[in-house]
C-alpha cells in the first residue's frame, strides 16, 4: 500500500508537469501523430525480424550492468539483462509503476523494515542455457562494493546493507563474507538492511541486480561480454565503434515486460550527434541511443516540416540540466563566489542553447524537477527574467575578496553540442562580471570516471565548475537526490556529487527519509534537502529538460518511457 501510494503520487505530479510544459495533447499529420509516443504506443506491432539500427555520440561508461551510470544505459540494459524488479512497460504515468521482472513479486518486508525477501521466478536462464541462481543476483550486488574495480554505478547498496565492512568479491572472494544478502536456497534472495527503507522495491530496479554468475564474472572485463537473461545477446562489444547484438536462444519467451522482435541491433558508436541526426531523417537510423533529442539544425527542419515533426515526440524528459561549483577547489571554497555565479548566470541563454522552451525546456530553479515526488517550487538565487543580475553578482563578488573577479575552468562533454553551446553562454555571461572561464571539453564516455567524477582529477587541473545532466534513478525526492548531494556517496572515481558537498545536516536527512515509513514525510523530507543543498549555492540547475525526439517511421512500438525519459528499448521492432 505505502508503495501504491508513492507511485500515484509520481503519476499525479507527472500528469500536472505535462499540461504546464506544454505537452498536453498531439497534432495529427496524415496517419502519423505529433509527440504520439508520449501517452500511447505508436506502430504497434508483431512483426519478426530486421536489424534495430542505434546510434550514439561517444561510447557507454561500460555495458556491464553493474558498472554503467548513464540514463540510456540503464533503459538499453534492460534489453540483455533482467533485475529483480522494473518499471511497466506502458506509455505515459502508467510507465511509473513497478512490477516483478526476475522477481515473482515485490519484495516481502520484515523484521520491522530491515528484511527484504524475493523469489525468483522458475525456469530463467542465461544465454548458454544454464539456470540463474539467487547466488548470482547476490553475486551481481556484491560487486558493487569493487569500487576500485567498478567504479560506476550509485552506491546505494554499499549505504543500505548490513555488510560490515566488505570491500567486494575481487578482495573476498567467499560468498560467506557477503553478510548483506541471504540466499537459503536457488529461488531466494534475502536482503538484510541497516535500516528500514520505504524505497527498496525502486532500488532493485537498477541494473545492478541483474545476476552475474561467479564463475563467469571477469571483473572489469565483464563488459566485453555480460552474460545475457534478457531477450538479447551481446554477440561484440569494440569500444568507440561498435555494440552488435542478436537473438537469446534461451531467453524465457513468458517475460511479460520485453518483446523479441528483430534479429539484430546494431549501436554505432562515437557518431558525431549532428550525423546521427542527418542519418535518423534520411532514414538510415532508427533512433538516437542517448535520447536527449535532436540538436538545433535538426530540430528547425524538424518543426518546420509537418511529415518530419509527425514522426517526432516532445516531452518532458525527467531530466535535469546544471553545473556545479566544486566546493573543495578555489575560489569557489568562498559561499559568496559561488552565489556571485549564481546571480551572473543568464538561464534564458542556457535554456536557447538547448533549443529553447519548446525542444529544451523550461527554466529550473530547484534540483528536484516537477515530476518527482516531493517538488515545491522556490528560487533562492531569482534574477529579472532568469537573466542574471550583474549587480547582485558583483555584490557578492566583493564579499568573496574578489572585486575585480577572477579565473576558472569550465569542464564539459566534448560530443554534445548543446552541452558545449551551453557552455559558451556561460562563459559569456561570466565575462559580464569579470569572471574568466577557460572551456575545457572531454569524451562523454570517461566523462564520471576519469574526469567530472574522479576528485583529484578536478582539483589538479583546478576545475571550478562542471557541467552536468541527471535523470532519477527512481522518480522520489530519494532516488533522484541523494547520489548527488549525501556526502557519503563522494568517491575517487565514478563520483556523481561532483561539487563535493558534505553537509550533516543533508545526510541526517536522508537518513531520516529512508528509515520513514510515511510517505507524506518522506515527501516533505525531500523538499527540504532540495532546499538546504540549494542553500550551498555550488549548484545551479537551469532546465528542466525536453527533448525533440525522432522516430523513424519504420521503427514499430515505440514508447517514451517515463522512468527514463526516452523511448523503451525493450519494445521496439521493424516494419
Amino acid at each position: 500500500m505505502r508503495r501504491a501510494t508513492m507511485v500515484a503520487g509520481v503519476a499525479l505530479a507527472l500528469g500536472i508537469s505535462a499540461c504546464s510544459s506544454g505537452n498536453s495533447g498531439t497534432t495529427k499529420t496524415g496517419s502519423a501523430v505529433f509527440n504520439a509516443a508520449d501517452s500511447k504506443v505508436v506502430n504497434a506491432s508483431d512483426h519478426k525480424g530486421g536489424t534495430l539500427n542505434l546510434a550514439l555520440s561517444d561510447d557507454w561508461d561500460s555495458i556491464d550492468p553493474g558498472n554503467t551510470y548513464y540514463a540510456f544505459s540503464w533503459d538499453f540494459a534492460r534489453v540483455y539483462g533482467r533485475s529483480l524488479t522494473m518499471f511497466k512497460p506502458a506509455p505515459g504515468k502508467d510507465g511509473l509503476t513497478l512490477v516483478p521482472d526476475l522477481a515473482t513479486g515485490l519484495g516481502q518486508v520484515s523484521d520491522g523494515g530491515k528484511t527484504v525477501t524475493y523469489k525468483l521466478k522458475p525456469g530463467v536462464k542465461y544465454e548458454d542455457g544454464t539456470p540463474v541462481k539467487a547466488a548470482d543476483v547476490k553475486y551481481a550486488v556484491a560487486r558493487t562494493y569493487a569500487r576500485d574495480v567498478l567504479p560506476n554505478g550509485p552506491t546505494y547498496f554499499v549505504d543500505f546493507l548490513d555488510a560490515g565492512d566488505y570491500k567486494g568479491p575481487y578482495k573476498t572472494p567467499d560468498p560467506a563474507a557477503f553478510t548483506g544478502i541471504q540466499t537459503p536456497d536457488d529461488s531466494t534472495v534475502v536482503f538484510k538492511l541497516k535500516a528500514p527503507f520505504g524505497d527498496f522495491d525502486f532500488l532493485v530496479s537498477s541494473p545492478q541486480t541483474v545476476p552475474v554468475p561467479q564463475a563467469k564474472d571477469t571483473g572489469a572485463k565483464y563488459q566485453e561480454h555480460p552474460l545475457s537473461t534478457g531477450p538479447y545477446k551481446v554477440d561484440s562489444y569494440e569500444p568507440g565503434k561498435q555494440f552488435l547484438l542478436s537473438k537469446n536462444p534461451n531467453w524465457d519467451t513468458s517475460d511479460p515486460n520485453r518483446k523479441q522482435l528483430v534479429d539484430k541491433i546494431d549501436v554505432k558508436l562515437k557518431t558525431t550527434a549532428e550525423d546521427i541526426d542527418n542519418r535518423l531523417l534520411a532514414g538510415s537510423l532508427d533512433a538516437d541511443v542517448a535520447g536527449s533529442g535532436v540538436q538545433a539544425a535538426a530540430q528547425s527542419k524538424i518543426l518546420s516540416d509537418p511529415k518530419l515533426k509527425a514522426n517526432s515526440d516532445n516531452t518532458f524528459t525527467g531530466r535535469l540540466w546544471f553545473f556545479v561549483m566544486d566546493e573543495k577547489v578555489a575560489p569557489f571554497d568562498n559561499i559568496e563566489c559561488r552565489r556571485a555565479v549564481q546571480y551572473a548566470t543568464d538561464k534564458v541563454s542556457l535554456q536557447t542553447a538547448y533549443g529553447g522552451p519548446i525542444a529544451g525546456g523550461d527554466i529550473a530553479t530547484t534540483m528536484l524537477p516537477p515530476t518527482i515526488v516531493g517538488y515545491q517550487k522556490f528560487d533562492l538565487f531569482a534574477t529579472p527574467d532568469s537573466k542574471g543580475d550583474v549587480a547582485k553578482a558583483k555584490e557578492a563578488l566583493a564579499k568573496c575578496g574578489k572585486p575585480d573577479g577572477f579565473s576558472t575552468t569550465i569542464l564539459l562533454r566534448a560530443d554534445r553540442p548543446k552541452e558545449v553551446a551551453s557552455g559558451e553562454a556561460l562563459q559569456q555571461a561570466l565575462s559580464k562580471v569579470n569572471i574568466k572561464a577557460e572551456i575545457k571539453s572531454v569524451p562523454a564516455g570517461q566523462y564520471f570516471t576519469r574526469f567530472a567524477g574522479a576528485p583529484e582529477y578536478v582539483k589538479t587541473n583546478n576545475i571550478g565548475i562542471v557541467f552536468h545532466g541527471w535523470s532519477a534513478d527512481w522518480p522520489t525526492g530519494f532516488g533522484f537526490l541523494q547520489q548527488l548531494v549525501d556526502g557519503r556517496t563522494i568517491k575517487a572515481q565514478g563520483n556523481t556529487n561532483v561539487q563535493e558537498m558534505d553537509d550533516p545536516a543533508i545526510n541526517a536527512l536522508f537518513d531520516k527519509a529512508a528509515a520513514s515509513t510515511d510517505a507524506a514525510e518522506r515527501e516533505a523530507i525531500y523538499g527540504q534537502i532540495d532546499k538546504a543543498a540549494m542553500e550551498h549555492a555550488s549548484l545551479v540547475p537551469f532546465l528542466y529538460g525536453k527533448g525533440l525526439l525522432y522516430r523513424n517511421p519504420a521503427m514499430t512500438n515505440v514508447v517514451i518511457d517515463y522512468s527514463y525519459g526516452m523511448y523503451n528499448y525493450t519494445q521496439l521492432g521493424k516494419q
